[in-house]
């Protein structure tokens, strides 16, 4: 299962919010270009990066430390974050973006959403964030009467490369992340699902590996790695390749 690193951007700053809240926000670094290369040198083999101010304003808007992120580091980035249009998608292609995660366009275009799968294949992917199992939209302000499972669905026949489900409540929380919301959802489509929201240590990374046969082909982590409860090489260890007995098991405990 691949572990990956987020690096959530609000004012060009690495920050995280307490469960999508923007009155709750904690910066963790004022360089995203220097998280970005710490997490490539530790093993990410891929990287999450979210415009929180264009997920609010509705248009890209932290473009030039995206591009910088990207220009700086080897592996593949996917980019969310207020995607609701062609050319906003297309920009960040071009700058290298290797996959666009549209979310708010999903639930209120869905057709355009099918339109970029047939156009641009395998780099459409659909985030599905949820507050108790409906949608929530225009950077969570929002929440909306549709079913995570629903809209899932609807992604996958419209040609979505993958799912991205977070758990609002979870998100930021470091609580653990929603076992029985990410089964359900991965048993209801078959194209892969990625957990995020509420990682907090290793165990619960083992614990998403668990459902890897449904689907969850991977985890995005954010605050864990900030605050040092996860150790992003470790975890890559032991998770990206599932190769367990890697790491030694006193380590487990110190991630709980």
């Amino acid at each position: 299962m691949e572990v990956i690193p987020a690096i959530d951007l609000l004012d060009s700053k690495c920050v995280r919010l307490y469960q999508g809240d923007y009155e709750r926000s904690e910066i963790f670094n004022d360089n995203p270009v220097t998280v970005a290369r710490s997490w490539a040198e530790q093993g990410a083999t891929r990287l999450h990066v979210v415009d929180l101010d264009g997920a609010k304003e509705g248009k890209t808007t932290n473009l030039a430390a995206i591009e910088a992120i990207v220009a700086a580091i080897a592996i593949p980035v996917q980019v969310g974050g207020g995607l609701r249009d062609r050319i906003s998608l297309a920009r960040l292609l071009d700058l290298g973006v290797q996959r666009c995660i549209l979310g708010t366009v999903a639930v209120e275009q869905p057709e355009l959403v099918q339109e970029l799968c047939q156009e641009f294949p395998e780099q459409i992917v659909v985030g599905i964030d949820a507050r108790q199992g409906k949608v929530a939209t225009r950077g969570w302000l929002e929440t909306s009467e549709v079913l995570a499972t629903d809209l899932a669905q609807r992604m996958a026949v419209a040609g979505a490369a993958a799912i991205i489900y977070t758990d609002i409540h979870r998100d930021g929380t470091m609580s653990g992340p929603n076992i029985d919301a990410l089964r359900e959802l991965a048993t209801a489509v078959e194209i892969p699902v990625i957990a995020s929201g509420g990682v907090s240590s290793l165990t619960d990374l083992l614990s998403l590996l668990a459902l890897e046969p449904l689907g969850v082909t991977g985890a995005i982590v954010g605050k864990a790695i900030y605050t040092g409860d996860v150790n992003l090489t470790e975890a890559v260890q032991a998770v990206g390749n599932g190769r367990f007995q890697d790491i030694p098991p006193d380590s487990f405990s110190t991630f709980a």
